[in-house]
């Protein structure tokens, strides 16, 4: 019986966070998400803090400002317009919201961020330096469970928030789990409401996997392996800087396999700019090597 209404509170919740990353324009009422879940709304604010390890406002805070850090970053909308649109009344409160969280202003994150006008904000990313933070290793093979993305890749936070809720009441998550993105499309040939990803977590063989969840195999290998520290809407110029600079002077041949993410720190408990993610893009076997 624990069991049971164990997986009916995670998937209760996994649906409410699934709305809110549908929905991040709405008007995401504490009783219409309580509706979602099927729970009286006297109770649902404390069953979904107890699942998710953080209240409902504060999911919807955080992914609101992840879109806007991705939307300074990959569009030229006035920072008023993406204010309104992450549900502040003024640019003030936003600039005052996001400042908090990321620890600059929008302004100062897309200056140093937009790698179309200004240079990569890390210094290992520039143009025109040599490769000393790329790595070459072997990685072993993952199972995970999945959750599907499909659209812009800053907005993954929502799949990997319904995959907490899945696998945060299991005891799924913590020493010894992994949580990774892959990223299957090139944002710069496929529209964004087309890219097609996924938000994973290693699991064992044991672990029973339901819709909406898939199993997905992470091949082990060869990989390139670069680190990145700092928001996750940077993270296109670490792909920019593989492919553009590393990859074409490296004398090594990219794999038929999607490059993947791992995700190394808590981004619920560490400021943006301590966020640490090793990006890996595979590649092929060295001639006479299996």
């Amino acid at each position: 019986m624990r069991d049971h209404t164990t997986q009916d509170y995670s998937r209760r919740i996994g649906r409410v966070v699934a709305f809110i990353g549908k929905n991040l324009d709405a008007d995401l009422a504490l009783d219409r998400l309580a509706e979602v879940a099927c729970f009286s709304p006297y109770h649902f604010h404390r069953v979904y803090a107890g699942v998710m390890g953080e209240t409902v406002t504060a999911t919807v805070v955080r992914l609101r400002l992840a879109r806007a850090a991705g939307d300074l970053i990959k569009t030229r909308l006035p920072v008023a317009t993406i204010a309104r649109r992450a549900g502040y009344g003024s640019a003030a409160a936003f600039i005052r919201a996001f400042r908090t969280h990321y620890e600059e202003t929008p302004g100062s994150f897309r200056r140093r961020g937009n790698g179309v006008r200004v240079e990569p904000s890390r210094p290992n990313l520039v143009e025109n330096t040599a490769m000393p933070n790329v790595t070459i290793v072997s990685t072993p093979a993952y199972h995970c469970a999945a959750i599907d993305h499909l659209g812009p890749y800053h907005q993954i936070g929502a799949a990997f928030d319904r995959l907490a809720a899945w696998a945060r009441p299991r005891g799924l998550m913590g020493l010894g789990s992994h949580c990774f993105g892959i990223y299957y499309d090139d944002p710069n040939t496929v529209p964004s409401a087309k890219l097609r990803s996924a938000a994973c977590l290693t699991i064992g063989p044991e672990v029973t996997i339901e819709p909406p969840l898939r199993p997905v195999h992470i091949p082990g290998g060869r990989h390139a392996r670069l680190q990145h520290k700092g928001p996750y809407a940077e993270l296109e110029q670490v792909y920019r800087y593989l492919y553009r600079t590393w990859l074409p002077a490296s004398g090594e041949q990219p794999a038929d396999a999607p490059c993947f993410e791992a995700y190394l720190n808590d981004c619920k408990s560490l400021p943006p700019s301590e966020w640490l993610t090793d990006v890996y893009l595979p590649l092929a076997p060295k001639s006479g090597t299996g």
